[in-house]
């Protein structure tokens, strides 16, 4: 039996793997639908896994034993399982390859990964990856062949022979307020608390799934440098709006739930477009409209540096332009 409950309704998902169970917990509220797709995650990342017993030929080893060494390297990163997850999707392609052929190599992924598939639910053609996708998973093998060079393994670094995918970061949609309560107003209430807490902290989902109560102060919500994308400390302060969705955290919802109810309420709110990562770019456009400065939003974001806040500059001389528009209505008549 690969999926079942303990004693406290919490769901369990185990796999056999090589005569060794492979076991997940899932968080509190979990469904069976839930449970499914992370036993067919769990069974696809094996599938695709390297095998471990390569035979290696000093200068030139096969991309399995690359992506191995990365695979290894991995245990280190912050987002450890997010890293291995990548790069054991390339595992169907690296065993036709050797280092040397990197360049090879990359493009038959691109070439496969860029395959237009219908979409489940619409029928039209679309890419079976997104460009950005294709381009994390890349990045593993490269700097797997980086590290194989380091170790003495090839004779060069056959990495830098690999070329990202062109990613199109134009998408932008800015939900209003009255978007948002549309498609909050189709979602359960912890989903809702979900969807207020993007827009009104600005905070990544992955931020959102990892507040716990000793993190939300009187005033202030605090995201540990270990929660963030940018391995900073962010503090957040909490205002009246947001203050009853607290009482809905830790969230009593996995990420695949959510998502699964954004996208449902999305299509019923006639916003089919609309990603749950909009709601931090529309925290940002809202703060920009009400009068908010560029370098205050980056900190409300949590950017890095602010270089990525610029994105949202052109929003800010937009509302330049129509103040100085209604200044010139009143001088030409």
């Amino acid at each position: 039996m690969s999926i079942w409950d303990d004693k406290h309704g919490r769901k369990h998902v185990g796999i056999m793997v090589d005569g060794k169970r492979v076991h997940r917990k899932l968080p509190e509220g979990a469904t069976a639908s839930d449970a499914k797709r992370v036993e067919a995650e769990l069974r696809s990342a094996v599938a695709r896994a390297p095998k471990k017993k390569q035979v290696v030929i000093p200068g030139d080893p096969p991309m399995a034993a690359i992506l191995a060494l990365y695979i290894e390297h991995s245990e280190g990163l912050r987002s450890a399982e997010t890293s291995k997850h990548h790069a054991k999707r390339l595992g169907l392609w690296a065993e036709k390859y050797k280092a040397s052929q990197a360049q090879e190599f990359a493009d038959h992924v691109i070439r496969d990964m860029s395959k237009r598939i219908p979409n489940r639910k619409t029928g039209e053609l679309e890419p079976a990856y997104a460009p950005a996708t294709i381009n994390r998973s890349l990045a593993c093998a490269k700097k797997g062949l980086t590290l194989a060079w380091r170790h003495r393994m090839t004779p060069e670094n056959y990495g830098l022979r690999i070329e990202s995918v062109p990613v199109n970061n134009k998408r932008e949609v800015f939900l209003t307020i009255a978007q948002v309560q549309r498609i909050a107003s189709h979602c359960s209430i912890v989903a809702q608390a979900a969807i207020w807490g993007a827009l009104l902290t600005g905070a990544r989902r992955g931020e959102l799934f990892k507040i716990e109560k000793q993190h939300i102060g009187k005033d202030s919500i605090t995201f540990p440098s270990s929660n963030t994308k940018t391995a900073k400390m962010r503090v957040v302060p909490i205002i009246p709006a947001l203050r009853p969705w607290l009482y809905h955290y830790p969230l009593r919802m996995t990420l695949y739930g959510v998502q699964s109810a954004w996208r449902r309420a999305r299509v019923k709110a006639g916003l089919p477009h609309a990603n749950f990562h909009d709601l931090r770019h529309s925290c940002a456009s809202i703060l920009l409209a009400l009068g908010a400065d560029l370098y205050t939003i980056g900190k409300i974001l949590g950017h890095a540096n602010v270089q990525t806040t610029q994105r949202y500059a052109h929003l800010q001389v937009e509302a330049q332009r129509e103040a100085l528009d209604r200044l010139s209505d009143l001088i030409v008549k």
